[in-house]
């Protein structure tokens, strides 16, 4: 049991939880995102709402409504990952939570996720996601990693049939609704602003992971949220970023023996990337990514080096827990290519893992 643990019992005193909401242009469904808050069960937090420059003046509307909430108007559209951490710095809490703000939260949500961290200890968590369109169906129920990079959420899509009850260790926290202290972020650091937004809770939490802090999903704690989210949607902006994150984390996060040692498969994998991007009429997208990690070289290098000085983990543990196949929803790819796509990656990455 730490210290603040201890101290808050003997005072009966709950944890102070700042709760950091990005906004840009989220209309009504930020007012309904606040308004389930102020029901939580747990009530000593703080709001800070983030604007990132929307037209809607859903963040004015917002601050109308609940005057108690700590308002932040950027002067520019920041992205996702530097705007967090313009709320993130603001937060007097002793633990963050990052919240999107076309979330709804469960009235138990805060003293689930509390609980998990008190009982399992440092690290990043987040709750099991279900459709605010229908109850009944899975977002996520824990975020994982493939080896080359691709991030995907478990179970999304699928009907909710209490498979994955128990708290346990996933590869990474979902920055929809992110929980974690603020002891944890000084040790490792705030999102990266490079990436601006996608992949941003992937390499948040593959970051951590190389200074041994795990990421958890709480099943008891739940949030719903809509089915693909505000943020950019399937945008060609979208695939650009993703992309070009993608490569990012495997350049800056394994080490450079790991990485050209899985380079001939990394080939063959962007590749298969571009015809893809080819199929979707995005090749554009595809090549602008690539020539944004060529003119960003020297970023990627210091970031590299940062990322070196904390790591006191072995790439071949941290491979250990990446999974072979990514889980893509039907309707981005469908069913057969998506089966096709994962025999591919899955041959490929068995044979990859081999000789790491």
């Amino acid at each position: 049991m730490n210290v603040n643990k201890m101290e808050r019992e003997t005072n009966n005193m709950k944890p102070l939880i700042s709760i950091i909401i990005l906004n840009y242009n989220a209309g009504n469904l930020l007012i309904d995102c606040v308004s389930s808050i102020e029901k939580s069960a747990y009530t000593n937090f703080e709001i800070i709402l983030v604007d990132n420059v929307s037209k809607d003046n859903s963040h004015k509307k917002c601050k109308e409504k609940f005057p108690t909430i700590k308002l932040i108007e950027n002067n520019e559209n920041l992205g996702y990952c530097e705007g967090n951490n313009v709320g993130l710095r603001m937060a007097r809490g002793e633990y963050v939570v990052i919240l999107n703000p076309d979330t709804i939260v469960d009235n138990n949500w805060l003293d689930e996720l509390l609980k998990a961290y008190e009982n399992n200890g440092e690290g990043l968590y987040q709750p099991k996601f279900l459709a605010t369109s229908d109850n009944s169906m899975l977002l996520s129920t824990g975020q994982m990693i493939q080896l080359f990079g691709f991030g995907y959420s478990r179970s999304k899509g699928n009907k909710d049939e209490n498979l994955f009850e128990q708290i346990e260790q996933i590869d990474y926290a979902s920055g929809t609704c992110l929980f974690t202290s603020k002891e944890i972020l000084k040790k490792i650091g705030l999102f990266d602003p490079f990436l601006f937004a996608f992949h941003d809770d992937l390499e948040l939490c593959w970051r951590a992971a190389l200074n041994r802090i795990k990421s958890f999903y709480v099943p008891k704690s739940i949030v719903y949220h809509p089915i693909e989210g505000t943020s950019f949607k399937w945008s060609p902006l979208k695939f650009k970023l993703m992309e070009r994150n993608r490569k990012y984390c495997l350049l800056t996060l394994y080490d450079r023996s790991t990485f050209f040692k899985m380079l001939p498969a990394l080939i063959i994998v962007d590749i298969t990337v571009f015809f893809f991007y080819l199929s979707k009429g995005l090749i554009k997208m595809k090549i602008l990514a690539d020539l944004e990690i060529l003119k960003n070289l020297k970023i990627i290098n210091k970031k590299y080096s940062e990322n070196q000085k904390i790591k006191n983990v072995s790439d071949k543990e941290i491979i250990e827990l990446f999974k072979n196949e990514v889980i893509v929803p039907q309707w981005i790819i469908n069913n057969k290519i998506n089966s096709l796509f994962n025999n591919f990656l899955k041959t490929i990455s068995k044979i990859t893992k081999n000789f790491l």
